[in-house]
């Protein structure tokens, strides 16, 4: 793995080395159970999902342009989208309440994409795309296949572009069916479906920096690969994970089994030991979190207490990322990673039940009025446009770090 040939130390193909997304189409193949063998060509390698995020933003939409986003939502998304493609997210708000048509809290329907489809409209926002994450982050959830269906032929219904972002495809660890979109056998409209993922979260290599782009759509390909020139993997880089992907033996036998296992055991600890405290978490089976409910430990009902309860946390040593930060609309739920070592999570428990002792929330009283206000009506900017674009919401949250 180590021997590197000379040809690996020039410039290389800017979508990727051939042989690199030969083992990635293979590989894809087998783990996101595809319905036919992917083509290599249709491949691009980039230094991160980031970039890809980037990189279609542009391609696929104008300036001023939306997209269409399930929130709470990984919040790293904005900017990608934003410095890159100037375009704005078209939140599609889910709430914790669940109603007789919905089966557990932040629940996805067609429905709801519908209606903020149409808000947009009223707002003069052209929108373009949906973005989809899967398995979710922050909530860990992980989309049925009927419902994956629904949100495709939704995006057929409107012409949009759908991008499925999978990046924790093989982080799933309970009994639950994981369905990729690259293993449906039919798509709605295959030219405007584009897959993502990369290495960071399932082989825990974030500091690789490579995602994968797949798309069948010749033109998005080629525009893709011309702004790919900047993004581009180093070449030593592709030939070790080619022969990373190529030991199937060891993946399949030791990393895979090894990796879900602890997973699934540091959330069991976790997750106990936050109810011990009196936190309760949406169920979830995929990703590298928890969504948990602090609600009851906030002063007052207002993103304001959640800031303050997230400084105190802060000043605890525990960094345990607000829901502000991936844009949800009811304050108190905060997202807690346990991809780390049994000694550390258990430390954290330690420290959370000790601060939140001395935290002393006085009594919550039922503002109801509050959520639902936050639930209707997102702040917005003095141009009218989500404030979560860009401005206050950011420049508010510029210090807490999500990933």
């Amino acid at each position: 793995m180590n021997y590197l040939e000379p040809h690996l130390f020039q410039y290389s193909d800017t979508q990727g080395t051939r042989s690199f997304r030969e083992e990635i189409a293979k590989f894809l193949t087998d783990y996101a159970r595809a319905a036919k063998a992917l083509n290599p060509e249709h491949i691009t390698v980039m230094n991160g999902c980031c970039a890809v995020f980037a990189t279609l933003s542009t391609v696929l939409c104008d300036p001023g342009d939306g997209y269409l986003i399930p929130a709470p939502y990984y919040g790293g998304i904005n900017s990608k989208t934003w410095l890159y493609g100037g375009i704005q997210p078209v939140h599609v708000p889910l709430s914790s309440e669940v109603t007789d048509e919905e089966g557990h809290p932040f629940q996805l329907t067609v429905e709801k994409l519908e209606a903020a489809l149409q808000s947009a409209k009223k707002q003069g926002i052209r929108v373009r795309a949906l973005i989809l994450i899967n398995p979710h982050n922050p909530l860990g959830d992980i989309y049925p296949a009927q419902l994956l269906k629904e949100c495709l032929e939704f995006a057929h219904r409107y012409e949009l572009h759908v991008i499925m972002d999978e990046i924790y495809m093989l982080s799933v660890y309970d009994d639950t069916t994981f369905t990729s979109v690259l293993s449906l056998d039919c798509l709605p409209d295959p030219e405007r479906t584009h897959f993502m993922w990369g290495f960071s979260k399932d082989f825990g290599m974030s500091g690789i920096r490579v995602g994968v782009l797949y798309t069948r759509n010749h033109e998005i390909r080629k525009a893709v690969n011309q702004l790919a020139v900047f993004h581009s993997c180093p070449g030593p880089v592709q030939h070790v994970l080619s022969q990373f992907l190529r030991d199937r033996d060891w993946l399949d036998n030791v990393f895979f089994p090894t990796n879900k296992k602890r997973l699934k055991e540091a959330q069991n600890i976790l997750v106990d030991g936050l109810a011990d405290v009196g936190i309760p978490v949406l169920k979830s089976s995929g990703g590298l979190y928890v969504w948990a409910d602090f609600r009851k430990f906030l002063k007052s009902q207002t993103f304001e207490a959640e800031l303050e309860l997230w400084q105190k946390l802060l000043d605890k040593k525990l960094l345990i990322s607000p829901g502000k930060a991936f844009y949800c609309y009811e304050p108190g739920w905060f997202r807690l990673v346990f991809s780390n070592s049994v000694d550390i999570i258990y430390l954290c428990i330690q420290r959370l039940e000790q601060m939140l002792h001395s935290y002393a929330a006085e009594p919550v009283t039922n503002n109801t009025s509050s959520t639902a206000d936050a639930l209707c009506n997102p702040e917005k900017d003095s141009s009218g446009k989500p404030s979560n674009t860009q401005g206050k919401d950011v420049s508010q949250l510029k210090n807490i770090l999500v990933y």
